[in-house]
């Protein structure tokens, strides 16, 4: 059975899909991208913009009842691979804050463009246990 995850403390989906899916034992997150789901506004700096995004995915983990080190697998869209280093640090910095028992395994692609033209764009797949 499929369950539509949805919480107020993520972005709103702007277009056909939700914000992630709950099949019993994994959940799988759209891509999540730098929108602050309170204000609207998206940073302009690729590490608050990469902050926001993982606090969005943490937002609708969390909403499923688990919690970040239950994340296995994640994707990272970047407009721009030269800001690889920066988002890998910040990528690190909110794994090991949220003592993650390992890092996700993880693909990081640089894309020609994003929705509302941000820097970055996270997806996710946790597992329950």
């Amino acid at each position: 059975m499929t369950t539509v995850i949805h919480t107020e403390n993520a972005p709103a989906a702007i277009g056909p899909y939700v914000q992630a899916v709950d099949l019993g034992g994994m959940i799988f997150t759209s891509g999540q991208i730098p929108v602050n789901p309170q204000t609207g506004e998206i940073p302009t700096d690729i590490v608050q913009q990469a902050r926001q995004s993982l606090n969005n995915v943490k937002a609708i983990i969390e909403q499923a009842g688990l919690s970040v080190g239950d994340i296995v697998k994640t994707t990272v869209f970047v407009k721009d691979l030269n800001d690889f280093a920066a988002v890998n640090a910040e990528y690190e910095a909110f794994f090991r804050e949220h003592e993650h028992p390992n890092f996700p395994a993880r693909s990081c692609v640089e894309v020609a463009r994003l929705p509302k033209d941000v820097g970055i764009e996270i997806e996710a797949i946790a597992v329950r246990t």
